[in-house]
């Protein structure tokens, strides 16, 4: 028997972005959706969190979550099939291997060259990005402006080095795509005048806004890029790829520093609420599904990996985390928190 909307636990969701792997997301909002004890009132993501945010958004404007799961594997179905048409794809040996790894594909290796040299300006004149068409094929983003669930993206000002964080009342096409901007790849996306790179570098994803705009209590951090990697990187591409890692993490551990700094001051009493930048937040319990253990495995260049194989892959391993976090953590949902950000937080 299907549960009233009153009887559902309601969370909100903070979604990593992380390119192809953020295929592993989608899997999990899959397994999210298909249990109807669970409500999704806020979601906050970026880069390829950001689409997984307004491709969900938009099913469940329509208050159908089987909806929402059919668009979103439409739209990783449509990245697949646009993904065929580029030159970045496994060699021979890698398939044999079973190597997701683009490391060995000569255009992949020609645009890392050509990266040091050129901008997206003097590669791509014409700005093309396929992802901008796949997107507003997607989403109705009139009818999800319109919606109850609230959204909200990142992206990074290009001019302040500051994150700017777009509403709901806000979401465009042109603020997902500002959210994905990589700078090596495109140019930078312009709104109102300012330009903007990828969201990851100042908010991946943004947790702020949930704890003051989204209903949920409870909030589910998907995670998908390592936090901690127990050996040493030595060779180039190993060395670019943990700094990315650390970066596009950065900007996470220092919202969940100064979350869990609020909180000690909330059990000691000393407040109720907090203030950042003179917005008002509650306390609220925080969750996470990390798939840092199935993906560290891979390396930076299989995020570019558009395979439908290797989605369904991604999708598959998310589905299973989420519901190994549903068997172990549902019934904290609206008790306790279930992410420990002193033990998090403890080498930091």
């Amino acid at each position: 028997m299907t549960r009233r909307d009153g009887e559902k636990k309601h969370i909100s969701l903070a979604l990593q972005g992380g390119g192809a792997h953020g295929a592993f997301t989608w899997g999990v909002i899959d397994r999210l959706l298909q249990d109807e004890r669970i409500g999704i009132s806020g979601i906050s993501g970026t880069s390829a969190g950001a689409m997984n945010a307004v491709v969900l958004a938009n099913g469940l404007a329509k208050n159908d979550p089987e909806e929402a799961r059919h668009g979103l594997t439409q739209f990783w179905r449509d990245v697949s099939r646009d993904g065929r048409m580029s030159p970045l794809q496994r060699s021979a040996f890698d398939r044999l291997m079973g190597n997701w790894s683009l490391a060995n594909n000569p255009a992949y290796l020609a645009l890392e060259v050509a990266s040091r040299f050129f901008s997206p300006y003097d590669f791509n004149p014409l700005n093309i990005n396929p992802l901008r068409e796949i997107i507003e094929a997607h989403v109705d983003f009139e009818a999800l402006r319109r919606s109850q669930v609230k959204v909200f993206i990142s992206a990074t000002n290009v001019h302040t080095g500051r994150a700017r964080i777009f509403g709901h009342s806000e979401m465009t096409a042109d603020a997902v795509m500002a959210s994905a901007c990589l700078p090596f790849m495109f140019q930078a996306v312009e709104i109102e005048g300012v330009p903007y790179w990828d969201g990851g570098y100042m908010g991946n994803p943004p947790l702020f806004p949930l704890y003051e705009k989204a209903d949920a209590d409870d909030i589910l951090l998907v995670q998908i890029n390592p936090v901690v990697r127990m050996t040493t990187p030595h060779t180039a591409a190993e060395i670019h790829n943990r700094i990315n890692e650390i970066t596009f993490n950065a900007s996470l551990l220092a919202q969940l520093r100064a979350i869990d700094h609020a909180a000690k001051l909330i059990e000691q009493g000393l407040i109720s609420r907090w203030t950042l930048g003179g917005s008002s937040y509650r306390r609220v319990r925080l969750h996470r599904i990390g798939g840092e253990d199935q993906l560290a495995a891979l390396d930076s260049t299989s995020k570019l990996n558009a395979e439908w194989t290797f989605l369904q892959h991604l999708r598959d391993l998310g589905r299973a985390s989420a519901e190994i976090f549903l068997d172990t953590h549902f019934d904290d949902l609206g008790r306790r928190s279930t992410l420990d950000l002193r033990l998090e937080l403890a080498d930091d």
